[in-house]
């Protein structure tokens, strides 16, 4: 069968867009304001534990990536979200961190990750894992849900001063950081995935690599979803809340 063009292979990876988390019920609503503080909380909480496995993600395709020059450039995505020493620019985690105090969320329950739900961890971890054991070629195609991300930032940045004025303008920070970052990153991705996807078989793994990737993002809002809006908290039917090792996944305990 013959592959695709480098045209109609690139429209296929941005038809995916259809499936981006920021058709999500959960998002949606977070983007029409009918999200609870409680509810904003709990997203901003897990969310962090993506963010902050972002770096060890770019760190594992670096470290199976034997290209110098797709090195050099793919290390400012780990410098974009650690940050420098010395440099005023706020890194993307540091950036999260400020958001996470913006909603009123202790920076240290954060990093202690603290209210973070078996579902999100155990999607999160599965991304690391695939990056670590595919191919660099690969895993640099996953990064590819980035071709969505301004608009997921833009919608954020437009709507969250008007239907959460209780947020710290300064929180939004990392929004408006990473309009420029993650257009940046996505030129360099699909000059990567378009040049090595390049048989017919090898662009329908592409688009399955790209779907994973999408399933990642979904499966984390499931899980809040379940969590924070349907209080169906971890274990919560067997247990009972007394019970519960970590409470912090019943509702009311994020207000």
């Amino acid at each position: 069968m013959q592959a695709w063009t480098r045209e109609q292979f690139e429209h296929k990876l941005r038809d995916k867009g259809q499936l981006y988390h920021i058709h999500h019920p959960f998002h949606i609503a977070m983007h029409s304001g009918d999200c609870s503080k409680e509810e904003i909380k709990g997203w901003v909480a897990n969310r962090f534990y993506y963010q902050a496995n972002i770096p060890i993600k770019d760190a594992a395709i670096m470290a199976n990536c034997r290209d110098m020059e797709t090195r050099r450039l793919w290390v400012q995505r780990i410098i974009d979200h650690d940050g420098s020493v010395g440099e005023k620019t706020l890194g993307g985690i540091e950036a999260w961190l400020r958001l996470g105090e913006a909603v009123g969320l202790n920076r240290q329950d954060l990093l202690d990750e603290k209210f973070v739900l078996p579902g999100v961890r155990f999607a999160v971890d599965a991304y690391v894992n695939f990056a670590r054991s595919a191919t660099w070629q690969q895993a640099a195609c996953s990064s590819l849900t980035e071709m969505f991300a301004p608009e997921i930032h833009r919608s954020r940045l437009d709507s969250w001063p008007h239907n959460y004025p209780w947020i710290k303008p300064e929180g939004l920070n990392y929004f408006q950081m990473r309009l420029s970052q993650a257009r940046r990153d996505v030129n360099h991705g699909l000059q990567i995935t378009l040049d090595h996807f390049t048989s017919r078989e090898a662009q329908h793994d592409a688009l399955n690599i790209l779907q994973f990737k999408l399933d990642i993002l979904w499966s984390m809002l499931d899980s809040m979803t379940l969590a924070y809006q349907q209080d169906r908290a971890p274990y919560q039917a067997i247990l009972g809340q007394e019970a519960i090792i970590n409470p912090i996944y019943h509702k009311g305990i994020l207000k």
